[in-house]
């Protein structure tokens, strides 16, 4: 009977100590609470013993938590309406105050992250949600950081993951990218045109100080148009060439002398005669109409007195007809 209790008593003393026995992680740590107060000693990773219906210890886990933090929708300081999404990393540095000083410090650095989240859209503007994103990111590092300190919690980085954008929004974006594309096109092209044509002028004057380099130009043109055998070919003549043949020309003249003018020979007479012909059949045709002229009136001389000796006779026959029938 004795041996009975003995043996029961080893049990419960074999239970009661192993209920005493708990294993902590490498990347845990165990706050132990002794009847409610808490132990400054702080349990380490491996086995540890505490006292059973005495103590009461806690793990913390020591890793990284990584925490979204829910699209926050906010209006910027330029006045566009955004939907704003985050992501908080962060660890515990001392697990006695993360135990004692915050009821539940995850859901408490949750709530600072969305509340620092809006703060920093109202503060920010667009352009530096979209393109700044590494300073707000620090700015918003140390709104969250600066309370959770004193929960024994350190924020080791916070990023902005995605804003989302009204569709208006984006179609004016997109407008004002193709613009500034199309600005720097035009910049780039007019840059070349520039350049383009300070190399054709430094060109046109190497070609004025030696005009045979136009002629060479346009042979090495021909040239390379007649190797893509083509059944036409366009020769252009530009003005220059006619200026290049010109000046040469003009010096060759200036090289050879002059040759004496000959004297003006007296025409012949049969030469003289065939000069004078015209001359001759031009003051005949001019005196046929007055002749005619003269001829006619001669006519109208010689025809006056027929008429007047025919006027008495028909004013006599005149006469005898008013008789007759009188």
């Amino acid at each position: 009977m004795l041996i009975d209790l003995l043996i029961g008593i080893l049990v419960l003393g074999i239970l009661y100590v192993a209920a005493g026995v708990k294993v902590i992680k490498q990347y845990e740590r165990g706050v132990v609470f002794r009847l409610g107060r808490l132990q400054s000693a702080t349990r380490g990773p491996g086995l540890t013993i505490i006292v059973p219906l005495v103590d009461r210890m806690r793990k913390v886990n020591l890793q990284i938590v990584t925490m979204p933090v829910p699209a926050q929708e906010g209006i910027t300081r330029d006045n566009v309406t955004v939907r704003v999404d985050a992501v908080v990393y962060f660890r515990v540095e001392d697990p006695a105050r993360a135990i004692v000083n915050v009821e539940d410090y995850l859901f408490a650095v949750g709530q600072v992250a969305q509340t620092s989240l809006r703060s920093i859209i109202g503060k920010s503007d667009l352009d530096d949600l979209l393109s700044n994103r590494e300073r707000l990111n620090q700015g918003l590092e140390l709104m969250i950081d600066s309370p959770a300190l004193g929960w024994g919690v350190h924020i080791d980085r916070v990023e902005i993951k995605d804003v989302s954008l009204p569709e208006s929004m984006k179609r004016s974006i997109a407008r004002q990218a193709e613009a500034e594309r199309e600005r720097r096109s035009r910049v780039i092209s007019a840059d070349g045109e520039f350049r383009a044509s300070r190399k054709l002028a430094d060109a046109a004057r190497v070609m004025s100080d030696t005009p045979a380099a136009l002629q060479l130009r346009l042979l090495e043109t021909v040239v390379e148009v007649a190797a893509e055998k083509n059944s036409t070919l366009v020769l252009p003549f530009p003005v220059e060439l006619l200026q290049f043949v010109d000046t040469v020309h003009r010096g060759e003249a200036t090289k050879t002398p002059r040759a004496t003018e000959p004297e003006t020979a007296e025409p012949t007479e049969p030469e003289a005669a065939e000069l004078a012909e015209p001359a001759r059949q031009a003051e005949l045709a001019a005196e046929r109409p007055q002749a005619a002229e003269k001829l006619t009136e001669a006519e109208r001389q010689a025809q006056l007195p027929q008429q007047r000796d025919q006027e008495p006779s028909r004013s006599e026959s005149t006469d005898d007809t008013v008789l007759g029938i009188a």
